[in-house]
């Protein structure tokens, strides 16, 4: 299945319910209605990153977004084939889903603590290490 950007009505690949368009600047990212998770075309998320306040897309909380954690086989929004998890090479404890044609999804809160690699967060990472 082909993605069509005229038929846009993302759903979320973690919870099945509607995404919304969100906009920062000219980079539009989707986020779930009910988990609060983000998809991100390829390359949207390396871009928000650089961004300052890019981070404000990301509305959920660390707390809710590792609820769902637990579902782990999730299909690409667009393309409907199974994504990979993949960790972040920087920060291996955030944990999120990639299509390698069309992007990456994270559960909510993870796209702030990605955004923002810190003393602990490196701390953190050589504790917990792969999941």
């Amino acid at each position: 299945m082909e993605y069509n950007p005229e038929q846009h009505s993302l759903k979320c690949p973690k919870c099945g319910h509607g995404m919304s368009e969100v906009s920062y600047g000219d980079i539009t990212v989707d986020r779930c209605g009910h988990c609060l998770g983000l998809w991100f075309d390829t390359g949207e998320a390396d871009q928000l990153k650089d961004r300052w306040m890019g981070d404000a897309v990301d509305t959920g909380f660390v707390d809710e977004g590792r609820k769902w954690d637990s579902v782990e086989d999730i299909a690409c929004p667009r393309c409907h084939r199974d994504m990979e998890k993949t960790s972040d090479p920087k920060q291996p404890h955030i944990w999120y889903e990639t299509c390698s044609e069309h992007g990456l999804f994270m559960d909510a809160g993870e796209f702030t603590d990605y955004k923002h690699e810190t003393l602990m967060d490196r701390f953190r990472s050589m504790i917990r290490g792969a999941r």
